[in-house]
């Protein structure tokens, strides 16, 4: 069952293990971000992976946003 987690985010138990993801690919959330954290431009994201678009990218970050709101926090090393 897949559950839409935000826009083109979902969490399907059959890709990934139910990782979050962008919705129509196998690229998860912490993978993009990863990329983001590595020094990695959106636009040059979006050229490395030409599934994507600018706007899926953008939707990821909003995603983490969303997510870290929540009052649970960790601590990661």
């Amino acid at each position: 069952m897949t559950i839409r987690l935000h826009r083109r985010i979902i969490a399907d138990p059959e890709i990934l293990g139910g990782k979050p993801i962008v919705e129509d690919t196998r690229l998860s959330v912490a993978h993009i971000l990863g990329l983001l954290s590595n020094d990695m431009s959106v636009d040059e994201v979006v050229e490395a992976y030409p599934i994507l678009t600018r706007e899926d990218v953008l939707n990821v970050i909003g995603y983490a946003v969303k997510a870290l709101e929540n009052d649970i926090y960790m601590e990661v090393s």
